[in-house]
């Protein structure tokens, strides 16, 4: 199938980076500290990054919790797969896959969101978030900087965090089972 022709519930946002892969991967898959690319958040995990793992994207105060997902897939350096729900809204979870590939001296990052909920808040997050995620991700591979977009998006973290529901708080969503 062409990507012309993708479902209506899957989306993909591709985009070159100029950087080794290995260097892109590390800094796709960090864990336990700020990633710029995910709005500022901190992925946490429960056992690491494997698959039948839980992880969650917390804020580095451990307050809020944006996300919870399980691991589904982890293949160094190129392949990496989540499912991924949304803490403050009652949708059901998509699958989040991001895919390295070398292409000459550059890496083509392809983030693909599949069995999106359609018509929902969701959807509209991630449609809203994945071009941000995949330049934010460029830009901290090529420079070593998140760009202005994301810079801002962490500096209003705090104030954003003061108007984060109740739902959303950490301890509602424990990374043990």
């Amino acid at each position: 199938m062409s990507e012309d022709a993708l479902p209506e519930n899957k989306q993909i946002y591709r985009i070159m980076i100029d950087a080794p892969i290995d260097a892109v991967w590390s800094i796709l898959v960090q864990t336990d500290e700020v990633l710029p690319f995910f709005f500022g958040s901190v992925c946490e995990t429960e056992k690491g990054l494997t698959p039948g793992g839980r992880m969650r994207m917390i804020t580095p105060n451990r307050k809020n919790v944006a996300v919870v997902g399980e691991v589904l897939e982890f293949t160094p350096p190129t392949r990496y797969s989540h499912t991924l729900k949304f803490t403050q809204y009652d949708d059901p979870p998509c699958i989040i896959t991001y895919e390295l590939k070398e292409v000459g001296s550059q890496v083509e990052f392809s983030l693909i969101q599949d069995q999106i909920p359609l018509g929902t808040k969701t959807a509209k997050s991630m449609a809203d978030g994945a071009p941000l995620i995949a330049n934010t991700l460029k830009k901290l591979a090529e420079t070593g900087k998140p760009g202005m977009p994301a810079s801002m998006i962490m500096m209003l973290g705090p104030v954003m965090g003061l108007m984060t529901p109740k739902k959303c708080r950490a301890e509602n969503w424990p990374l043990e089972g």
